[in-house]
Parts: structure tokens; C-alpha cells; sequence
């Protein structure tokens, strides 16, 4: 009998040490072993930061399922609209797509390599030059409002006599004539200096034959001027698009050499547009930053920035309602 006890005791103890050992040796087991990465964890928005040799450039990613088991998605990159991705390819927390190039120069696609790594991505983007770049990704915030705005003053940006309020992204070309804001050829972005959140927006512009130019909301999403024919078929990167996202229900534009009219609403995500007192996009989510952005950080309050570097363009009125 004490000889079955002492043996019972053991086999206990045995157990015992065996279980600690396992406890031990899970304590130094690495995370990514511990916690398996899925495509999930990929899906959705993200907001991209990469960094071009000290220099920071924005981007942004969406990631989608298609059917049972495909990612596909969009990419924005600094320049361009948003390009459509064939296939994400995804294995183990590593994921990797091509896009081809669209106003670069260079003859090969781009490659994005990344991981996701505890709610964040970050990674690799070798352009169609062959530069190699790093790159880090958050996840874009929801912008959802759960009251309406309560409006603020009127601000006027643009006073009408100078550029007080804006400064010139580079060599300045813009001048102030008989009250009307000009650019009279391709140069520098004009920014102004106030940044916001909510707001209602006016602009009043004129275009020249073929010019092409936009108003960035935030910084970071741009409505689109540019001299599109009024019979053409809407686009989104066309006359009044939020460029490469959001079209139109028609091309309501004037034409060339006439003053016309923006009058946009932004709130967190969702835009209206009313373009020569038609109303052309109506409470639609933007769902990430356009080509031309200043920065990547959707969630944080930003400038009015007019594009300056496609054509002349002209500017008598910019008027602000921000949101208190």
C-alpha cells in the first residue's frame, strides 16, 4: 500500500514539473506564434504613410473580400486616382499586390509588399523606377457624427486684395488682380493657413480652354475642376468628381470663360456637392484620400488647398461656414 502511495506521489510530481515546463516554455513562445494573423485582419481601410527618403508621402489602401476567399481592393498612391487591385495575396500575416503605373513615367508595375503586425501594416513599395520605399498603415477612422453640426461664422478665405491666409506650396505664380484670384499658369498649390473639420464651402471659379485645376477638402480630398465637355458621360474624375471616387450625376458645368460655382458640405466622411445650384452628388461617403494629398491623416482637421500646378485658374470668392 505505502509503496502504491509513494508512486502515485511521483507520477504527480511528475506531472507537475511537466505542466510547468509547458507554462515556461509558452511564456517564450513568440506573439505571431501564439496568435494566428488571417486575411481578415487585412480587411478594411487603411491610411498609409511612406517614407521617400526622409520625406513623407501619403497614401491609402482598401482591402475587400470577393466571393469566399479573394482580396481585392484599392490603392491611392501620392499622384493618381484610386486603381483598382486584381488580388491581394495573402499567406500567414503577409500579404503582397501589383498595381501598373498611371501618370508616371517607368515601364514596370509597382510592387506593395506587407504584414499586418497587432493592428497596424506596414512594409515595402518598389515603384515602376525601382525604388524601394518603407512604408507604415493605421486603420482610417470611421469619421461618423452621431449629431448634426451646429455652424459656426462665415469666414471669408480669400479677402480679395492679397494673399493673406495662404501660402504657395513652391515658387509662387499666384496674383491678385481687380479682386479675383489667379493663377495664370501651371506652378505652385496655394494652402490656407486655417485648417477645419465640418464645413460648408463656397467657391466661385473660372477655368480657361482645356485648364484644369480642384479644391482639396481637408488636404486631402479632392472635387475636381477641370474643362469637361457637358455632354460627356460623368465621371469621377471629371468635371465636380471627388477625383477617382465619387461621380457625378452629370456634368453641370458652363464651360470655359464663365464664372461658375461650388457649393460643397462636408461632414466626417459624407460630401454634397451642388455645382451652378444643381445638386450632383448628394451626402456620399469619400471613402479615403484622393491623388495631390497633403498627408494621410483623415482623422485630424485640415486646410483648403486649391491645385495650381495643371493651368491657369481663377478665384473671386472662397467663403467658409465651419462647424463650432
Amino acid at each position: 500500500m505505502r509503496k502504491n502511495l509513494f508512486v502515485f506521489g511521483m507520477s504527480c510530481l511528475l506531472m507537475l514539473g511537466s505542466a510547468e515546463s509547458l507554462l515556461a516554455s509558452g511564456k517564450n513562445m513568440p506573439v505571431s506564434a501564439q496568435t494566428k494573423v488571417s486575411s481578415k485582419d487585412l480587411i478594411g481601410r487603411w491610411d498609409i504613410t511612406i517614407d521617400e527618403n526622409g520625406k513623407s508621402a501619403p497614401s491609402w489602401l482598401e482591402v475587400k473580400l470577393s466571393g469566399l476567399k479573394t482580396l481585392v481592393g484599392y490603392y491611392v498612391g501620392p499622384s493618381g486616382s484610386a486603381r483598382p487591385i486584381a488580388k491581394v495575396n495573402f499567406d500567414n500575416g503577409k500579404f503582397s499586390f501589383t498595381i501598373p503605373p498611371q501618370w508616371e513615367d517607368g515601364g514596370q508595375d509597382f510592387v506593395i509588399e506587407g504584414e499586418v503586425t497587432g493592428g497596424t501594416i506596414q512594409g515595402t513599395i518598389t515603384t515602376n523606377e525601382g525604388k524601394k520605399y518603407n512604408w507604415k498603415g493605421v486603420k482610417a477612422p470611421y469619421l461618423k457624427r452621431t449629431a448634426a453640426p451646429v455652424w459656426g461664422k462665415t469666414i471669408n478665405l480669400f479677402n480679395g486684395k492679397d494673399l493673406a491666409g495662404w501660402k504657395a506650396m513652391g515658387e509662387n505664380q499666384w496674383i491678385v488682380k481687380d479682386g479675383v484670384l489667379t493663377s495664370p499658369k501651371s506652378g505652385a498649390n496655394l494652402i490656407s493657413d486655417q485648417k477645419f473639420t465640418d464645413f460648408k464651402l463656397h467657391v466661385e471659379f473660372r477655368y480657361q480652354k482645356g485648364s484644369n485645376s480642384g479644391v482639396y477638402l481637408r488636404g486631402r480630398h479632392e472635387v475636381q475642376i477641370e474643362d469637361s465637355p457637358k455632354d460627356q458621360h460623368p465621371s469621377s474624375v471629371l468635371f465636380s468628381g471627388i477625383y477617382g471616387f465619387l461621380t457625378p450625376s452629370e456634368i453641370n458645368a458652363l464651360g470655359p470663360n464663365t464664372w461658375q460655382t461650388f457649393d460643397i458640405t462636408l461632414i466626417g466622411r459624407m460630401v454634397t456637392v451642388v455645382v451652378n445650384g444643381k445638386t450632383v452628388i448628394t451626402n456620399q461617403e469619400i471613402p479615403g484620400i484622393t491623388g495631390g494629398a497633403l498627408d494621410s491623416n483623415e482623422g485630424e482637421p485640415g486646410p483648403i488647398y486649391i491645385q495650381g500646378d495643371h493651368g491657369p485658374i481663377e478665384f473671386k470668392k472662397i467663403v467658409i461656414t465651419p462647424s463650432k
